[in-house]
């Protein structure tokens, strides 16, 4: 069931709220690339297109004896070029919240793959908004403090999605961590004086 959702120039995003459990709902944050697929594979043939133009004109250019070969060639490397990026072309990236368990990421390629990650609920020390600057932008970023690593993990490695979608997601991580430790240090608490 859809709760929220929210739409910009690049990214939509879609807030839904699944299956009661013990502790709380679970939660599943979509952050979904607006272009339709057909726009990614357009660009790729047109970068295709490009290489086999380059390969002709390289023949020409070195006079070689078999215009054949070279085309061909030319055309092999271009459908292998397009084949590796369409593979790296993402169609959405997915939080699920699961108060019991932990967490699970996801990233869905065009090609069909999805690669997924899941973090237990324990190992999660705090979720934090981060201000990302670059030479040529700026931009805010999700992640994760999690126990026994050094480096903060990245909640979406491939998108960039505004502070207003990202805020959402970090309250309902913040809400499910705070809990969590809360009745973690209550327990502690009877196992001591108990």
């Amino acid at each position: 069931m859809v709760s929220s959702s929210l739409s910009s120039k690049r990214y939509t995003y879609i807030h839904e709220s699944g299956s009661e459990t013990r502790r709380g709902a679970i939660d599943i944050h979509h952050v979904i690339i607006n272009r339709s697929r057909s726009t990614g594979y357009a660009r790729l043939m047109g970068l295709a297109f490009f290489l086999v133009i380059l390969g002709v004109s390289m023949y020409s250019f070195l006079e070689k004896d078999n215009p054949v070969r070279t085309l061909s060639w030319s055309c092999l490397l271009s459908g292998f070029f397009v084949v590796i990026q369409s593979r790296k072309l993402v169609k959405k990236e997915s939080i699920i919240i699961m108060p019991t368990f932990g967490i699970q990421l996801e990233t869905q390629y065009l090609s069909g793959k999805t690669v997924s990650r899941f973090i237990p609920i324990d190992k999660i020390l705090k979720p934090v908004l981060v201000e990302c600057v670059t030479p040529v932008t700026c931009y805010w970023s999700l992640s994760l403090f999690l126990r026994g690593e050094e480096q903060l993990t990245l909640v979406f490695k491939e998108l960039r999605p505004s502070l207003k979608m990202l805020v959402p997601i970090w309250k309902a991580l913040c809400t499910v961590i705070s809990t969590d430790q809360s009745e973690i240090i209550t327990e502690e608490k009877h196992v001591v004086s108990g």
